[in-house]
């Protein structure tokens, strides 16, 4: 156990900080970012977006109420390592199965505390995001500095295929079986990008019945399943760098109803001849104010992502919120520049007027929450019925 070492926290800029550590001991090298959200520590701890990310939340206490085996994300503890200001020493919940150090301990994943999380998060937000490590091994900061230079960075990294299912699978399996109350069941197939299982258990409920693929499933044994549907699932990397996604859904488009989040919606732009840039510290959190302008309805989201799509791409204009969706033309027909980010300006989604596809870059499934936007999972629905 390795709560209470010395442990060093080492950005890529010079930043350095002591603090103690906890969870397992050793070193975790990746990219550094935060996270905005007040809970769901656990949810976090377990996308597999995060995968190869050392995650600072900006919350003071984290673990107050532990973690368990119903709300996980995945199958394991994803991110690369841990960066709080307090982890808290017991678990008040009456579900609470383990600690926070206990559950990082389990995954072998360490995590500091005692650090000014407010002071490093400031810093990625001038810098930008950049590499990082946690060591309880190399205290010398100096040492660990020059091997955080020397690690590699997320552009290019094509992260996907690493946290794939190894073959396909039913989520029915996972989640149980789809709700009968909206009507006849529909059959989807679901590429696994680094699904969260959220996903699966929202399209169940919504009569969805989902067969998750690993990544780099041939689009044609996709076909040839006969599915309603096919869904683009989140996961972590540069999607540029996740070609086979990008080809998957060039062959799919036009032959099949389209839905895609996060990664799904960034490879789907890809398909469409669009390009995506990496931002600056990215989104991640659960209170981005996203305006749908079809509807002018603005929805708090949930988000994890540190690309995102270039409108401009498109000749969609530059990278602010307008009026009115602009359509742009594609190799597929018109598409639709749906939803944006009122903070930034960040275009968050997208609707194709000639084939059945759409995307959100957001996270509609999110859970702790907020759920505002869960309703594409009914328009998705609804897509594949038309």
């Amino acid at each position: 156990m390795s709560r209470g070492r010395t442990a060093l926290l080492a950005l890529e800029d010079g930043t350095v900080a002591r603090g103690t550590s906890f969870g397992a001991p050793g070193e975790a090298f990746g990219e550094a970012v935060f996270n905005t959200a007040m809970t769901g520590y656990q949810e976090v701890l377990t996308d597999p977006s995060y995968a190869g990310q050392i995650v600072v939340m900006t919350a003071p206490q984290q673990g107050n109420y532990g973690t368990n085996r119903q709300d996980p994300e995945s199958a394991r503890v994803r991110v690369a390592g841990f960066v709080v200001r307090e982890a808290s020493r017991r678990a008040s919940s009456w579900r609470a199965e383990r600690t926070l150090d206990e559950e990082l301990e389990a995954a072998g994943v360490p995590g500091i505390e005692g650090i000014d999380t407010r002071r490093i998060v400031l810093r990625i937000r001038e810098v930008g995001a950049m590499r990082c490590a946690i060591s309880t091994e190399d205290l010398d900061p100096g040492s660990l500095l020059a091997r955080v230079r020397t690690s590699p960075g997320m552009a290019g990294a094509d992260l996907a295929r690493t946290v794939s299912a190894d073959g396909p699978y039913e989520a029915r399996e996972l989640v149980g079986p789809a709700a009968t109350d909206h009507g006849p069941v529909l059959r989807v197939a679901a590429y696994d990008f680094g699904i969260k299982t959220n996903i699966l258990r929202l399209l169940a409920r919504h009569g969805i019945e989902a067969t998750v693929f690993p990544a780099e499933t041939p689009p044609e044994e996709v076909l040839a399943g006969g599915y309603d549907g096919v869904f683009l699932s989140n996961g972590p990397g540069d999607p540029a760098a996740t070609r086979y996604g990008v080809a998957a859904c060039r062959a799919l488009l036009g032959r099949v109803p389209i839905f895609g989040i996060c990664l799904g919606h960034q490879l789907l732009a890809l398909a469409l001849g669009g390009r995506t840039y990496k931002m600056k510290f990215g989104h991640r959190g659960a209170n981005q104010p996203v305006k749908d302008l079809t509807t002018g309805r603005v929805e708090i989201t949930s988000h994890n992502h540190g690309f995102a799509v270039d409108p401009d791409a498109w000749g969609g204009g530059s990278r602010s919120a307008p009026e009115a969706p602009p359509v742009v033309d594609t190799p597929f027909g018109g598409v639709a520049l749906t939803h944006w980010n009122l903070n930034d300006g960040t275009l968050e989604g997208l609707r194709c007027l000639d084939v059945p596809a759409f995307s959100v870059q957001y996270h509609p499934e999110a859970a702790p929450g907020p759920h505002d936007a869960r309703s594409l999972f009914v328009a998705f629905r609804r897509l594949m019925e038309a």
